[in-house]
Protein backbone atom coordinates (compact mmCIF):
# COMPACT_ATOMS: atom_id res chain seq x y z
CA UNK A 1 0.00 0.00 0.00
CA UNK A 2 1.27 3.19 -0.77
CA UNK A 3 2.08 6.67 1.19
CA UNK A 4 -0.77 7.99 -0.61
CA UNK A 5 -3.43 5.56 -0.17
CA UNK A 6 -2.72 5.40 3.44
CA UNK A 7 -3.05 9.06 3.65
CA UNK A 8 -6.08 8.83 1.53
CA UNK A 9 -7.59 6.50 3.81
CA UNK A 10 -6.23 7.77 6.67
CA UNK A 11 -8.11 11.29 6.07
CA UNK A 12 -11.51 9.68 4.99
CA UNK A 13 -11.13 7.38 8.31
CA UNK A 14 -10.59 10.67 10.38
CA UNK A 15 -13.72 12.82 8.75
CA UNK A 16 -15.92 9.82 9.24
CA UNK A 17 -15.11 9.48 13.10
CA UNK A 18 -15.61 13.53 13.22
CA UNK A 19 -19.15 13.18 11.84
CA UNK A 20 -19.91 10.50 14.30
CA UNK A 21 -18.37 12.33 16.97
CA UNK A 22 -20.94 15.35 15.81
CA UNK A 23 -23.83 13.34 15.69
CA UNK A 24 -22.90 11.76 18.86
CA UNK A 25 -22.79 14.98 20.65
CA UNK A 26 -26.25 16.45 18.85
CA UNK A 27 -23.71 18.83 16.95
CA UNK A 28 -24.95 19.74 13.47
CA UNK A 29 -22.53 18.30 10.36
CA UNK A 30 -19.77 19.97 9.41
CA UNK A 31 -19.74 22.07 12.79
CA UNK A 32 -16.37 21.00 13.86
CA UNK A 33 -13.15 22.05 10.86
CA UNK A 34 -10.71 19.33 10.26
CA UNK A 35 -7.43 21.00 10.73
CA UNK A 36 -4.60 18.21 9.19
CA UNK A 37 -1.42 18.51 10.53
CA UNK A 38 1.36 18.55 8.18
CA UNK A 39 4.28 19.15 10.10
CA UNK A 40 7.54 17.19 9.25
CA UNK A 41 5.97 16.25 5.92
CA UNK A 42 7.57 17.84 2.85
CA UNK A 43 5.26 19.43 -0.12
CA UNK A 44 5.16 15.71 -1.96
CA UNK A 45 3.92 14.11 1.01
CA UNK A 46 1.27 16.49 1.43
CA UNK A 47 0.16 16.70 -1.76
CA UNK A 48 -1.78 13.32 -1.81
CA UNK A 49 -4.25 15.04 1.07
CA UNK A 50 -5.34 18.04 -0.95
CA UNK A 51 -5.87 16.04 -3.82
CA UNK A 52 -8.32 14.16 -1.70
CA UNK A 53 -9.79 17.67 -0.86
CA UNK A 54 -8.34 18.80 2.47
CA UNK A 55 -7.71 22.35 2.44
CA UNK A 56 -7.20 23.12 6.28
CA UNK A 57 -3.68 22.68 7.32
CA UNK A 58 -1.83 22.96 10.51
CA UNK A 59 2.07 23.87 10.81
CA UNK A 60 4.10 24.13 14.53
CA UNK A 61 7.33 25.96 12.87
CA UNK A 62 7.16 28.72 11.05
CA UNK A 63 10.37 28.27 9.31
CA UNK A 64 9.59 25.19 8.10
CA UNK A 65 5.97 25.63 6.79
CA UNK A 66 7.58 28.92 4.39
CA UNK A 67 9.93 25.86 3.07
CA UNK A 68 7.12 24.09 1.58
CA UNK A 69 3.88 25.80 1.93
CA UNK A 70 4.08 28.90 -0.37
CA UNK A 71 4.41 26.82 -3.38
CA UNK A 72 1.31 24.68 -2.50
CA UNK A 73 -0.64 27.47 -1.85
CA UNK A 74 0.28 29.08 -5.29
CA UNK A 75 -0.92 25.50 -6.63
CA UNK A 76 -4.49 25.43 -4.53
CA UNK A 77 -5.14 28.96 -3.56
CA UNK A 78 -8.10 27.90 -1.21
CA UNK A 79 -5.92 26.47 1.03
CA UNK A 80 -5.93 27.96 4.82
CA UNK A 81 -2.93 27.44 6.88
CA UNK A 82 -2.73 27.31 10.69
CA UNK A 83 0.01 27.90 13.07
CA UNK A 84 -0.39 25.88 15.75
CA UNK A 85 3.22 25.77 17.27
CA UNK A 86 4.48 28.72 19.16
CA UNK A 87 5.76 31.40 18.14
CA UNK A 88 8.59 33.99 19.18
CA UNK A 89 8.18 37.36 18.44
CA UNK A 90 10.91 37.72 16.09
CA UNK A 91 9.11 35.11 13.75
CA UNK A 92 5.88 37.15 13.81
CA UNK A 93 6.38 39.33 10.62
CA UNK A 94 6.58 36.00 8.63
CA UNK A 95 3.68 34.33 10.32
CA UNK A 96 1.33 37.18 9.67
CA UNK A 97 2.43 36.97 6.26
CA UNK A 98 1.70 33.39 5.54
CA UNK A 99 -0.78 32.00 7.91
CA UNK A 100 -4.62 32.12 7.72
CA UNK A 101 -5.09 31.33 11.67
CA UNK A 102 -2.52 31.53 14.41
CA UNK A 103 -3.47 29.76 17.62
CA UNK A 104 -0.47 30.34 19.73
CA UNK A 105 -1.04 33.86 21.08
CA UNK A 106 -0.14 33.61 24.93
CA UNK A 107 1.67 36.67 25.81
CA UNK A 108 1.90 40.72 25.73
CA UNK A 109 4.92 40.79 23.84
CA UNK A 110 3.68 38.06 20.83
CA UNK A 111 0.46 40.54 20.94
CA UNK A 112 2.62 43.29 20.36
CA UNK A 113 4.31 41.97 17.62
CA UNK A 114 1.33 40.81 15.62
CA UNK A 115 -0.96 43.60 16.42
CA UNK A 116 2.65 45.74 14.52
CA UNK A 117 3.05 43.67 11.54
CA UNK A 118 -1.04 43.69 11.06
CA UNK A 119 -0.68 47.27 11.08
CA UNK A 120 2.32 47.11 8.69
CA UNK A 121 1.06 44.57 6.67
CA UNK A 122 -2.56 45.15 6.01
CA UNK A 123 -3.32 41.26 6.82
CA UNK A 124 -5.17 40.20 9.61
CA UNK A 125 -4.81 36.69 10.96
CA UNK A 126 -7.24 34.82 12.43
CA UNK A 127 -6.30 34.68 16.41
CA UNK A 128 -6.62 32.32 19.39
CA UNK A 129 -4.84 32.19 22.88
CA UNK A 130 -3.30 29.05 23.96
CA UNK A 131 -4.39 28.11 27.83
CA UNK A 132 -2.23 26.50 29.79
CA UNK A 133 -5.14 24.19 31.19
CA UNK A 134 -2.24 21.82 32.83
CA UNK A 135 -0.56 24.79 34.34
CA UNK A 136 2.56 22.61 33.55
CA UNK A 137 5.96 24.88 33.63
CA UNK A 138 7.32 23.43 30.16
CA UNK A 139 4.58 24.15 28.23
CA UNK A 140 3.53 27.59 26.36
CA UNK A 141 -0.06 28.97 27.33
CA UNK A 142 -1.31 31.84 29.21
CA UNK A 143 -2.42 29.79 32.51
CA UNK A 144 -6.22 29.54 33.08
CA UNK A 145 -7.21 32.25 35.61
CA UNK A 146 -5.20 34.95 33.86
CA UNK A 147 -7.08 33.98 30.25
CA UNK A 148 -9.99 36.34 30.65
CA UNK A 149 -7.76 39.39 31.21
CA UNK A 150 -5.48 38.29 28.65
CA UNK A 151 -7.90 38.70 25.84
CA UNK A 152 -9.42 41.50 27.30
CA UNK A 153 -5.60 42.96 27.05
CA UNK A 154 -5.47 41.95 23.33
CA UNK A 155 -8.43 43.72 22.71
CA UNK A 156 -8.33 46.74 24.69
CA UNK A 157 -4.40 47.30 24.64
CA UNK A 158 -3.14 45.48 21.22
CA UNK A 159 -6.23 46.30 19.13
CA UNK A 160 -6.12 42.39 18.04
CA UNK A 161 -9.44 40.64 17.40
CA UNK A 162 -9.16 37.33 19.57
CA UNK A 163 -11.76 34.90 17.88
CA UNK A 164 -10.93 31.71 20.62
CA UNK A 165 -8.95 29.70 22.71
CA UNK A 166 -6.68 26.38 22.35
CA UNK A 167 -5.46 23.83 24.86
CA UNK A 168 -3.13 20.76 24.65
CA UNK A 169 -3.97 18.55 27.94
CA UNK A 170 -0.99 17.36 29.97
CA UNK A 171 -0.16 13.93 28.32
CA UNK A 172 -0.72 11.95 31.19
CA UNK A 173 -4.17 13.48 31.97
CA UNK A 174 -7.66 12.40 30.58
CA UNK A 175 -8.77 15.47 28.48
CA UNK A 176 -12.40 15.46 28.95
CA UNK A 177 -11.53 17.77 32.03
CA UNK A 178 -9.17 19.87 30.32
CA UNK A 179 -12.28 20.60 27.43
CA UNK A 180 -14.34 21.18 29.68
CA UNK A 181 -11.99 23.87 31.42
CA UNK A 182 -11.50 25.22 27.82
CA UNK A 183 -15.33 25.54 27.38
CA UNK A 184 -16.18 27.38 30.42
CA UNK A 185 -13.08 30.13 30.15
CA UNK A 186 -14.23 30.49 26.77
CA UNK A 187 -17.66 31.31 27.93
CA UNK A 188 -16.24 33.38 30.77
CA UNK A 189 -13.43 35.48 27.80
CA UNK A 190 -16.44 36.01 25.51
CA UNK A 191 -15.07 33.75 22.97
CA UNK A 192 -16.57 30.60 20.31
CA UNK A 193 -13.86 29.15 19.03
CA UNK A 194 -12.20 25.89 20.79
CA UNK A 195 -8.98 24.44 18.98
CA UNK A 196 -8.38 21.12 20.97
CA UNK A 197 -8.09 17.74 20.41
CA UNK A 198 -5.30 16.15 18.46
CA UNK A 199 -4.82 12.26 16.84
CA UNK A 200 -5.20 10.61 20.35
CA UNK A 201 -8.23 12.42 21.72
CA UNK A 202 -10.20 14.43 18.68
CA UNK A 203 -13.51 12.51 19.12
CA UNK A 204 -13.91 12.87 22.92
CA UNK A 205 -13.26 17.17 22.40
CA UNK A 206 -16.14 17.42 19.82
CA UNK A 207 -18.21 16.05 22.84
CA UNK A 208 -16.89 19.24 24.50
CA UNK A 209 -17.45 22.00 21.85
CA UNK A 210 -14.31 21.79 19.63
CA UNK A 211 -14.90 23.68 16.75
CA UNK A 212 -11.58 22.77 15.33
CA UNK A 213 -9.64 19.35 15.51
CA UNK A 214 -6.05 19.37 15.21
CA UNK A 215 -5.24 15.73 13.70
CA UNK A 216 -1.65 14.44 12.16
CA UNK A 217 -0.78 11.20 12.66
CA UNK A 218 -4.25 9.66 12.48
CA UNK A 219 -4.26 11.44 9.23
CA UNK A 220 -0.23 11.49 7.46
CA UNK A 221 0.79 7.81 9.26
CA UNK A 222 4.21 8.08 11.13
CA UNK A 223 6.13 10.74 11.75
CA UNK A 224 9.88 10.71 10.62
CA UNK A 225 11.62 13.10 13.07
CA UNK A 226 15.42 11.97 11.54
Amino acid sequence: MTNQTVRHDGLAAVREQVAAAEKAAGRPAGSVRLIAVSKTFDADGIRPVIAAGQRVFGENRVQEAQGKWPALKAETPDIELHLIGPLQSNKARDAVALFDAIHTVDRDKIARAIAAEIARAGRSPRLLVQVNTGAEPQKAGVLPEGTDAFVERCRSVHGLAIDGLMCIPPAEEKPGPHFALLEKIAAEAGVEKLSMGMSGDYEIAVGFGATSVRVGSAIFGARDYG
